[in-house]
């Protein structure tokens, strides 16, 4: 026995059937010594539990000492294997099967990929760690169709990071339906940080370049001043339009700054991959 498999007894049944299947899945196996496919079923069985690594619980249930509980669950023949979710019984075959269709069967029922690891996202922030949860949240955000919660989480993340235009879209995204309190709260936290953004320097020097879209020393400062106040894409895209008209603007300046905003996006962030390959294709 290990952390996946456990041995159902009367004393621990309620433990193991109903407390634990309001958390994960269980797989009650009914198997008793003479019986020969419960022998063939039961190692198929436990290689799974393994290999799922706590997902789903397999409850072994010795039918012929445990006669009472196989009654109450109504168990006719043997092996008879059911998935308990939540306290009932919510699919299940008897006889031994094919592992393939196990298999089928389980992941009915189990969390999928990108659960799992938006549940790992959520210890990340929980510990702090922002910077990590911020690619898996972005991973999970696209891979779950963008569902609201974890948009939520993820424009969270952002506002936290001050990638504000990021949490900008992402929360712009999220249906009617879904705009609850903690939305609000989050558009609020948004229009904070985009007034706290809008420095004087910044709207001086927008006020020149729009005056002279040619000034390419009001742009190259605006750049610097929207990286400052992590406007990253902002930035890049002033950035790289002085370098479309000079590569070597200010003995290099403006190159340098360009990649050390890429730099600061981290490694992964689709911003900096995006303007990684613009920046590629302007040298090649």
């Amino acid at each position: 026995m290990n952390e996946y498999i456990v041995d159902v007894t009367a004393e621990n049944a309620q433990q193991v059937l109903i407390d634990e299947s309001m958390k994960r899945p269980v797989l009650v196996d009914f198997w008793a010594d003479w019986c020969e496919p419960c022998k063939q079923l039961m190692p198929v069985l436990e290689k799974l539990a393994n290999e799922y690594q706590g997902q789903f619980l397999l409850a072994k249930v010795n039918a012929d000492t445990e006669q009472m509980l196989a009654g109450q669950l109504g168990v006719r023949s043997l092996p008879t294997v059911m998935v308990l979710k939540d306290g009932q019984p919510v699919d299940g075959f008897a006889g031994a099967q094919p592992e393939k269709q196990i298999r089928e069967m389980l992941d009915k029922y189990l969390p999928k990929a990108w659960e799992l690891q938006f549940q790992q996202a959520q210890r990340l922030v929980g510990e702090g760690k922002l910077d990590e949860a911020l690619p898996v949240l972005r991973q999970v955000y696209g891979e779950s169709g963008e569902r609201a919660d974890i948009a939520k989480q993820l424009a969270a993340v952002l506002l936290e990071l001050n990638r504000v235009p990021e949490a900008e879209t992402v929360l712009g995204k999220i249906l009617l339906a879904d705009q609850d309190a903690d939305y609000q709260q989050l558009m609020s936290q948004l229009e904070l940080k985009q007034q706290a953004a809008e420095s004087p320097e910044i709207k001086a020097l927008e006020q020149a370049l729009a005056s002279n879209p040619e000034d390419r020393e009001s742009a190259y400062k605006l750049a610097v001043q929207y990286s400052q106040n992590h406007r990253h894409e902002e930035a890049l895209e002033l950035l790289l339009d002085i370098l479309r008209s000079d590569l070597n603007y200010s003995d290099g300046a403006a190159k340098q700054a360009y990649l050390d905003v890429v730099k600061s996006l981290g490694a992964g962030d689709p911003l900096a991959a995006r303007y990684q390959r613009k920046l590629m294709t302007l040298l090649y």
